[in-house]
C-alpha cells in the first residue's frame, strides 16, 4: 500500500551528500535500484537525478514495520527515507557517494511498482523501439538523465551568454504561412477559415528579418523547428534551434560573437578549453579536399585530384570524367591496406554505387613491391606509375579512384573517407574539431527543374567581388553564407541577408521567380522592405546535433526527452494517429482512400 509524504520533506537529492555530512540526520527520497537482503540487513541502493546512494535498514534500528517495508521494497519502488549520514566500511570507489550510506530510521513507501519491461541501466543494450515505447522509464537511466542536464545547462548557458552581448530573447509565431524553405511543410487545418491551412515554421527565418527591420539590433530564440523529411540519425520531424540575427553586421561580426558562445558554452558546460579563432575553409577547400561540406577534420586521408594525370589515358571511365564539363577524377590513398582482402574491396565498391559511382577503379600496392591495378589492361605501366605518384603511393597502400560529375566524386570519395576513418580506427573521438566553412556557391544547379536554384536561401547576399557574374556565370557567385562544423556534423549555418532591392529582384529572376510568385509566396517580409532594411545576418545552431555531439550521444533521440523514431512514430503516445470523424468534419476535411498499388 502506497503511503503518504505528509509531515515529511526531502532535505537533499541523493549524490548532494557526502563525508562532510556525516552525523547528519537526512531525508532522501527517490527510486529503488537494487535491493539485497542479508537477512538481519537490507541494504538498497537510492537513486534519483543526481546519483545513487546506499541505504542501510538494520531491524534493531529501524524497527520491525520499517524493516518489513525494506524487505518489501523492489525495483522502481519510490521510497523516502529518513535517517543519519555514516561513513562506510567497504568504499565503493565507483559511486561518487561511495563514502557514505545511510542508516535509516524511518521508511515509508509512496509508489510500488511493477517488474519493468528492462532494467534501468546505464548504457543499455535494449532495443531502441522498446526504450521509447516507454521513454518515462528509459529517461530514468543515469546516462539519459546526465546528458539531458547537460543539454539544459548548455540552453542556460547560451541564453546567459547571449543576454551578455546584448541579444533579446523574442518568440515567434508557431502558426505561420506555408512558405518554400526547401523540405516539406507540416500543415495545420483552421477550423474558422475552412479549407486554408497554417504552416509550422521550418525555421523563423522570414520573422527574424522582420524584427531586424523593426528596430530589435539582437534577437535570439531557442526556437521549436518542424520539417517533413526523410529522417536519419541526426533528423526528427521536430527539433529544436538556437536563432540569432543581427543588425548593421558583416561576416566577420557574426563568426566573431558566435565563436565566443562556442568557447564560453564549451567550458562552462562540458569543461572543455576551445582555443580562437577557430579555422576556417572555403567552401571549394573543404569539397576538393575531403568531398563534404562539413568535413571530419580529425583524420587526414585528404582527396586527390589527377584528372590531369588520366585526361588522356587507354582507360575511357577515367579519360571521359576528365573530359566533362565539371568532371573530375581523384582519389584516395588508403594507407596500409594495400593487402586488402578482394571481398572487402568488393564491399566498398557496393558501397560506393549506393552514393553514385557506377564503379570504384582501384590500385594495390602489396608489400612485397608487386601491383595489382583493377584497370591495368587499359593503361600502360608509366600511366599507372603517374597516378600512383601523384596520389603519394607506397607499398602497403590502397588507391580507391571514382570519376564522373564533381558532385558524384565529391559524395562518393567523401563517404568512402568517413567509412574507412571509423573502421580503421583513424577518428581521435576525444578530439572535438570546430571549423568554419565559408563562401559557399549562391546558386547551384537542379537538373531535376531545369534552373539555378537558391543553395541556402533567397535572400542570402553574394558576395560583392562576385555580383559581376550573375548574368554570365551565376554558378560561380559566391555567398556571404558561412556553416560551423563540429567532427565532421553541421551545427549551425547563416549568412548575411540581402537589403538592398536591386539585389533581391535580381536574385528573384535568376532562379525563375516572377514578381508576383514572389510578392504571393514573401509579400509579408517584402513589403516590410520598403519601409528601411538595415543591413543584417544570422545564424541558427542546431541544439540536438550540438548536444548529441558534445555527450557523445550517437543519435540525437539520446539527447530528446521525447522523440519520434525512424519512422516518425512516438511509439509512446502512439502519435500520429487516427482522429475522431467529428473533428474533421469541423475542420472541413474528407479523408481520401488511397489505392494500394503491387
Amino acid at each position: 500500500m502506497a503511503e503518504s509524504m505528509l509531515g515529511l520533506k526531502r532535505t537533499c537529492r541523493c549524490a548532494e551528500l557526502s563525508e562532510a555530512n556525516v552525523g547528519q540526520t537526512v531525508t532522501v527520497m527517490g527510486w529503488v535500484a537494487k535491493q539485497r537482503n542479508k537477512g538481519g540487513l537490507v541494504f538498497v541502493d537510492l537513486r534519483d537525478r543526481s546519483g545513487i546512494l546506499q541505504l542501510i535498514y538494520e531491524e534493531t534500528e529501524c524497527g520491525a514495520e520499517n524493516f518489513a517495508k525494506a524487505e518489501k521494497m523492489r525495483a522502481e519502488f519510490v521510497v523516502a527515507a529518513t535517517g543519519t549520514v555514516c561513513k562506510r566500511e567497504a568504499v565503493n570507489p565507483n559511486l561518487a557517494t561511495g563514502a557514505i550510506e545511510i542508516r535509516v530510521k524511518e521508511t515509508r513507501i509512496l509508489s510500488e511498482s511493477e517488474t519493468p519491461p528492462f532494467h534501468i541501466v546505464e548504457n543499455s543494450n535494449t532495443k531502441e523501439d522498446l526504450r521509447l515505447k516507454y521513454r518515462s522509464l528509459d529517461l530514468r537511466r543515469p546516462d539519459m538523465q546526465r546528458r539531458l542536464i547537460l543539454r539544459s545547462q548548455m540552453i542556460q548557458n547560451m541564453r546567459e551568454f547571449m543576454a551578455g552581448e546584448g541579444f533579446l530573447e523574442i518568440e515567434t509565431p508557431i502558426l505561420c504561412k506555408s512558405t518554400p524553405e526547401g523540405a516539406r511543410d507540416y500543415l495545420v487545418p483552421s477550423r474558422v477559415h475552412p479549407g486554408n491551412f497554417y504552416a509550422l515554421p521550418q525555421s523563423p527565418q522570414l520573422f527574424k528579418q522582420l524584427l531586424m527591420c523593426s528596430g530589435f539590433d539582437r534577437y535570439f530564440q531557442i526556437a521549436k523547428c518542424f520539417r517533413d523529411e526523410d529522417l536519419r540519425a541526426d533528423r526528427q520531424p521536430e527539433f529544436t534551434q538556437a536563432d540569432m540575427e543581427l543588425s548593421f553586421v558583416d561576416v566577420d561580426d557574426v563568426i566573431d560573437v558566435n565563436e565566443r558562445l562556442i568557447q564560453y558554452v564549451a567550458k562552462k558546460t562540458f569543461d572543455l578549453d576551445v582555443e580562437l579563432p577557430l579555422p576556417r575553409m572555403k567552401w571549394i577547400d573543404a569539397m576538393n579536399d575531403y568531398g563534404s561540406d562539413k568535413p571530419d577534420t580529425r583524420f587526414g586521408m585528404k582527396l586527390v585530384d589527377i584528372t590531369d594525370v588520366v585526361k588522356d589515358c587507354g582507360f575511357a571511365v577515367l579519360s571521359d570524367a576528365a573530359a566533362m564539363k565539371n568532371g573530375s577524377v581523384r582519389g584516395i590513398n588508403v594507407k596500409g591496406q594495400g593487402g586488402m582482402a578482394r571481398k572487402k574491396i568488393d564491399a566498398l565498391v557496393t558501397f560506393a554505387k549506393g552514393y553514385g559511382a557506377k564503379g570504384l577503379p582501384y590500385i594495390q600496392l602489396k608489400d612485397d613491391g608487386s601491383v595489382k591495378c583493377s584497370f591495368a589492361k587499359f593503361m600502360t605501366e608509366d600511366e599507372i606509375k603517374a597516378i600512383v605518384e601523384r596520389m603519394g603511393g607506397e607499398k602497403g597502400d590502397l588507391l580507391l579512384i571514382a570519376a564522373d560529375q564533381n558532385k558524384i566524386v565529391w559524395n562518393v570519395l567523401g563517404a568512402l573517407r568517413l567509412k574507412l576513418g571509423e573502421e580503421l580506427g583513424l577518428i581521435d573521438h576525444n578530439k572535438f574539431n570546430f571549423l568554419w566553412v565559408v563562401e559557399f556557391p549562391l546558386l547551384e544547379w537542379s537538373d531535376e527543374e531545369e534552373r539555378f536554384v537558391a543553395m541556402h536561401h533567397p535572400f542570402t547576399m553574394p558576395m560583392d567581388e562576385d555580383w559581376h557574374l550573375i548574368d554570365s556565370d551565376p554558378g560561380a557567385v559566391r555567398a556571404k553564407a558561412y556553416d560551423i562544423v563540429l567532427n565532421g556534423v553541421e551545427l549551425g549555418g547563416g549568412s548575411v541577408r540581402i537589403h538592398q532591392n536591386d539585389i533581391q529582384e535580381k536574385m528573384f529572376e535568376v532562379i525563375g521567380l516572377k514578381p508576383e510568385e514572389a510578392q504571393e509566396k514573401f509579400g509579408f517580409l517584402l513589403t516590410a522592405f520598403k519601409y528601411g532594411v538595415p543591413p543584417h545576418a544570422g545564424l541558427a545552431y542546431g541544439i540536438d546535433r550540438f548536444a548529441m555531439l558534445m555527450t557523445g550521444a550517437e543519435s540525437i533521440r539520446d539527447v530528446m526527452a521525447f522523440p519520434k523514431n525512424k519512422d516518425a512514430v512516438d511509439l509512446m503516445s502512439e502519435a500520429p494517429n487516427v482522429v475522431d470523424p467529428k473533428q474533421l468534419e469541423e475542420l472541413s476535411i474528407a479523408i481520401l482512400k488511397v489505392e494500394e498499388t503491387e
